[in-house]
């Protein structure tokens, strides 16, 4: 198990990169799975990560379990390796733009959320 002065930094590092809140990223994943003949179930919708980001959201820090903080450092990982937190938010130019805007989104951090 991760000691407490990394799983503090852990938690902080995975709040500052995840910048939706539960409900945004909900309907973010709801609505990105959403097409014009079904849309899945609220608790199916998104990626598995996007799901659980959702629900690492949704805990206590003292609640977390070991595959929580394998998905935590990965988030953080992906979205610190993708975006430089200090000069967004970006303007969105190109369809690139915003694609990676919406990757990013799957995992909980929106470039353009200040």
């Amino acid at each position: 198990m991760t000691d407490a002065l990394e799983l503090d930094a852990l938690w902080e590092d995975f709040h500052r990169v995840v910048n939706m809140t539960s409900q945004e990223l909900a309907a973010w994943l709801r609505m990105r799975d959403a097409d014009e003949d079904a849309e899945p179930l609220p608790e199916q919708a998104g990626t598995q990560t996007g799901q659980h980001v959702l629900a690492i959201l949704q805990k206590r820090r003292t609640d977390l379990t070991e595959d929580d903080l394998r998905v935590m450092r990965n988030v953080v990982d992906r979205v610190t390796s993708q975006v430089d937190l200090e000069d967004e938010p970006l303007p969105e130019v190109t369809a690139e733009d915003t694609r990676r805007r919406h990757r990013l989104m799957t995992v909980g951090h929106d470039p353009l959320k200040g």
